[in-house]
């Protein structure tokens, strides 16, 4: 029996499958640079949207936690002593003060030399300058301030014998902080807090009788 003879397909041209893999080739290229082009953008995307997100969560606390209120001052107490003897040349008059410096801030309140001036009849009687110091972040600070009142200067006001015989005075008291709340470098606030305080004091028990104070913070 003959053999039977095996048709063989005839091979493409040289230059036929030379072409067919350049065109596979330049697809596959192209595919890997779609590839990368998507992933790229992806990649940017992610950036973008953790950039957007930390943003975001910086601005949230700049409002919230890291927003900076201003500081609070408060007189609890004001007291005399010596008011009995005024009319004594040798009489030693004090006021004594217990003040409240109150900061609501996550950061300290540092604040230079406060300052407190004691006022009769408008004029200047006594003047106190306090330590520098700070106040702990969302703490409040409790202070005495004591101010020598001098007595030549009340002396050469009219009107202090008349004061004295209905045993009352009408005098005023004037504290002034300076200081900044400082959270980051680029967060941080100057702040001025004054307290003016005006009083009827009782001469025989040396006691206040009657106190308004206005609190005023300026930036």
């Amino acid at each position: 029996m003959a053999e039977r003879k095996e048709q063989v397909k005839p091979l493409a041209p040289a230059a036929y499958r030379i072409d067919y893999i350049k065109n596979e080739d330049e697809a596959l290229s192209m595919e890997l640079k779609k590839y990368r082009h998507k992933k790229y953008i992806k990649c940017c995307g992610c950036i973008a949207a953790l950039c957007l997100i930390q943003v975001v969560i910086i601005l949230v606390l700049i409002f919230t936690v890291f927003h900076i209120k201003n500081p609070k001052m408060r007189i609890n107490s004001i007291r005399f002593e010596g008011l009995s003897n005024l009319s004594n040349r040798s009489a030693n008059v004090t006021l004594i003060a217990s003040v409240s410096i109150k900061n609501p801030n996550v950061a300290s309140f540092k604040f230079s030399n406060a300052t407190t001036t004691v006022y009769y009849h408008g004029e200047m009687v006594g003047e106190a300058r306090s330590p520098a110091g700070h106040v702990k972040a969302r703490r409040t600070l409790r202070t005495n301030v004591t101010v020598d009142i001098e007595i030549k200067k009340m002396k050469a006001i009219p009107g202090l014998t008349s004061d004295l015989s209905d045993e009352t005075l009408e005098m005023s008291a004037y504290s002034r902080i300076s200081g900044r709340v400082k959270i980051t470098s680029l967060i941080k606030k100057d702040a001025v807090v004054k307290m003016n305080c005006t009083m009827t004091v009782n001469v025989r028990n040396q006691q206040i009788q009657d106190q308004r104070c206005r609190p005023h913070v300026s930036i």
